[in-house]
């Protein structure tokens, strides 16, 4: 039953969700990681690129790396990448232990245009799964640990939860903030309090609309973005047709992780909050997670989305995640 009582406690003003919950992906600031970018070439002429950075083992000398055997890929959030503060604290983190970081950026979210009329969705996989097994063909890291939030974290469920053609190299995956009911996620933003984060994510995603209007007006006109006054019809107008199903209903209902759960048998962990302004219902896989032997669930009280501050350079989401790495390593 990995049901797990969570260590995590808020103080102060971080029992608000909306106060944690802003203050970690507004005000919060993580120096001193140093990326590198590569670009990789996926099957449809598309690209993602993918932003390194590399621990410095005690090993080494006068500034040379020697090559770790350990990887971690972080997967980020709805209209993120791999330079928001929770994907450079984990990667600055695991850095320190030991650890090299590919820090992925979704197709249109590096700062660079993709190059065709679909971008990316909670529910690809496809594309993960490609750059996966591009980096086992290195054939550099012994282990491979995978590190998902919220949207980047559905994915990555979704991934482990389909079990096709995961590598050996991957030993844990961790989680937070996921919207495991994609559906039941946009109740819980609708809601009148939530406002902000609805309305910062439908100004980012109409932006990217009206970019891609000059590449493709025969399928993305004015007309059709005048129309956009919601999540939903963002998803009905753009995600839904662009990435081939019929309707943001049927999107959110073969996107969402939540029926994949049963299915994972790498040890994976959930970490949300129960005060998370964006998640609601099956959002929180309890059953799912007492009858499995793989999927651990932890859910406190407190953390909003993603804010689970601690004391210190990092978060206690971002140690969890590392504990979890270590003590589910073979």
């Amino acid at each position: 039953m990995p049901l797990i009582s969570s260590e995590f406690r808020a103080n102060g003003l971080f029992k608000n969700t909306h106060f944690s919950t802003i203050y970690s992906a507004k005000i919060r600031q993580v120096k001193g990681v140093h990326q590198e970018r590569e670009r990789f070439v996926l099957p449809d002429g598309d690209f993602l690129d993918v932003d390194w950075s590399y621990t410095l083992l005690p090993a080494c000398k006068a500034g040379s790396r020697e090559r770790t055997q350990k990887i971690a890929l972080l997967f980020h959030g709805l209209e993120g990448n791999a330079q928001r503060t929770y994907m450079l604290a984990m990667a600055k983190l695991l850095n320190q232990k030991g650890y090299d970081v590919a820090g992925v950026n979704f197709r249109g979210c590096s700062g660079s245009d993709n190059l065709l009329y679909r971008s990316y969705h909670s529910g690809e996989t496809d594309d993960m799964r490609f750059l996966i097994q591009m980096i086992v063909e290195k054939d550099v890291y012994n282990e491979m640990y995978l590190y998902g939030v919220s949207l980047g974290g559905n994915a990555l469920l979704k991934y482990a939860g389909e079990k096709k053609d995961i590598p050996s190299q991957v030993k844990a995956i961790a989680t937070v903030g996921v919207p495991a009911d994609l559906k039941a996620s946009l109740e819980q933003l609708n809601y009148s309090e939530n406002w902000v984060y609805r309305t910062s994510f439908l100004l980012d995603l109409r932006g990217k609309y009206r970019k891609k209007m000059v590449k493709y007006p025969e399928v993305m006109t004015t007309e059709d973005y005048k129309t956009i006054k919601t999540l939903k019809d963002f998803d009905d107008l753009y995600t839904a047709p662009a990435h081939g199903f019929k309707d943001a209903l049927e999107y959110y209902e073969k996107a969402s992780s939540f029926d994949f759960l049963p299915e994972i048998e790498i040890p994976t962990l959930i970490l949300n909050a129960k005060n998370d302004s964006f998640l609601h219902g099956d959002c929180y896989p309890y059953e799912h997670a007492s009858s499995s032997k793989s999927l651990f669930l932890e859910t406190p009280d407190h953390g909003g989305h993603v804010g689970f501050y601690k004391r210190g350079d990092f978060y206690y989401s971002e140690q969890r995640t590392l504990d979890f790495f270590e003590e589910k390593t073979p």
